[in-house]
């Protein structure tokens, strides 16, 4: 049997209770990490977390808020030990002209979309510096790269995490 390459690794995993996020958990599982599930209902998230077996667990948080995340890596932290890969998947999209797109929607959309980026990335950064080490994913879809019409904030948001993942990768190589 092939060697897990992710034992002993504690990944928190953001937006995990469907899609794209609980596909990336069932994988890090696959390969040896243990979860931390993070996402705002728990429901979906303890499903998934018992789908996947008693050594992963469920923290729930808003991402866009920096008490709740640093509240839930804390709770992660003293479960499941230091974060050592952070997968920044929760996202959300709404479309709207760009006439018809109001100050709640546009900061909605930074919110979720880049502001959880980096409020999670504060809350996971201190145990891969400590370790000397680590993982960060950004997950940002091809809007990082281009634009898109109808759904200008979250493509203004997406670009921004385009820009901080390259800014990061300069900041802590």
């Amino acid at each position: 049997m092939p060697a897990l390459p992710l034992v002993g690794r504690h990944a928190l995993v953001t937006g995990a209770s469907r899609g794209i996020g609980a596909a990336i958990a069932r994988t890090l599982a696959q390969q040896g990490a243990t979860l931390t599930l993070l996402g705002r209902s728990a429901a979906p998230l303890q499903a998934l977390a018992e789908e996947l077996g008693p050594a992963h667990g469920v923290a729930t948080a808003d991402v866009a808020d920096a008490e709740q995340v640093q509240a839930a890596a804390s709770v992660a932290r003293a479960a499941r030990g230091p974060i050592r890969i952070l997968v920044n998947n929760a996202g959300q999209a709404e479309s709207a002209p760009f006439a018809k797109t109001g100050a709640e929607l546009w900061q909605r959309m930074l919110a979720v979309n880049l502001t959880g980026c980096f409020v999670c990335t504060q809350a996971a950064l201190p145990d891969m510096r400590a370790a000397r080490g680590g993982r960060i994913v950004n997950i940002a879809s091809t809007a990082a790269q281009r634009g898109y019409a109808y759904v200008s904030a979250y493509v203004a948001a997406k670009h921004g995490v385009l820009g901080l993942t390259r800014s990061l990768a300069l900041e802590l190589a």
